[in-house]
């Protein structure tokens, strides 16, 4: 089996770690986008032209799905992309998890990039799926850019900033940005209020990962089986085979994958 993952950086890598976690005998196609990125900034057609390079370097390899683990290329570029790959290649985008938030009535807090924030379908999102409940949309400048480069100084004070932006009372916080999960102890940290209920923080990496095993019609390993046989793991770079970037093993994401980093000739 083998499972490919899409993003402008390292955002990838929580949605990667949940799949490992799942199947730790899928080989992964890791396709990302350090020269063009952030994505975030350029308009909706430039971003589908770097995603659809992308999602082509990662088809190259024959994955049996593509997962795109950024919200930024879902929102823009998810009909190219299905259009272009599927239905020979299944495609699955990543939705911030604002249904399952609401679900448990609020208030709530989306952590989002500004381009993101605001957006006609973030806010479609929350009348469709948060009427009735109390909800913060949060942009969080730099925060992404930060955890790209394993900047914690510049990590700290992003998500220090953006917690002073978040109500007080919130139960659950919305990560509506891949690359956010990464560093969620951080921000469950900067939000945790003093003698509240523990603090709820929803990212997508596992209901994504969990999706696309399902779209393939694959069962998750029970967790206490011996797995022999640890899938492989091919990192693609603006669509060169390179290693696993150095910022990545900065993340508890990141190791988790190092072990079976294999570049592919």
């Amino acid at each position: 089996m083998k499972i490919a993952l899409m993003d402008s950086g390292l955002g990838l890598l929580a949605t990667a770690a949940a799949v490992h976690r799942l199947r730790p005998d899928a080989d992964l196609v890791l396709s990302s986008d350090p020269d063009g990125m952030p994505w975030g900034p350029r308009t909706p057609e430039d971003v589908t032209e770097h995603a659809l390079a992308c999602a082509r370097a990662a088809a190259a390899h024959d994955p049996d799905v593509l997962i795109v683990a950024c919200n930024t290329a879902t929102v823009h570029a998810l009909p190219a992309l299905r259009a272009e790959l599927e239905p020979a290649l299944p495609v699955i985008g990543t939705v911030p998890a604002i249904k399952p938030a609401a679900a448990g009535g609020g208030p709530i807090a989306i952590w989002a990039t500004p381009a993101t924030t605001g957006s006609p379908y973030q806010e479609n999102l929350i009348r469709e799926f948060a009427a009735g409940v109390e909800v913060t949309p949060v942009a969080c400048p730099g925060l992404a850019d930060a955890v790209q480069y394993a900047d914690f100084d510049a990590i700290d004070q992003a998500v220090a900033v953006a917690a002073e932006r978040t109500p007080r009372d919130v139960t659950t916080v919305v990560l509506g940005c891949t690359h956010y999960e990464l560093v969620a102890d951080r921000i469950r940290t900067a939000v945790q209020q003093p003698d509240a209920p523990a603090l709820v923080l929803l990212g997508s990496a596992g209901p994504v990962a969990a999706q696309a095993l399902r779209r393939i019609g694959a069962d998750p390993l029970p967790t206490d089986q011996d797995v022999s046989a640890r899938g492989g793991l091919t990192v693609i770079h603006s669509g060169r085979e390179e290693e696993l970037p150095r910022a990545a093993l900065a993340y508890a994401e990141g190791t988790l994958l190092a072990p079976v980093s294999t570049v592919r000739g």
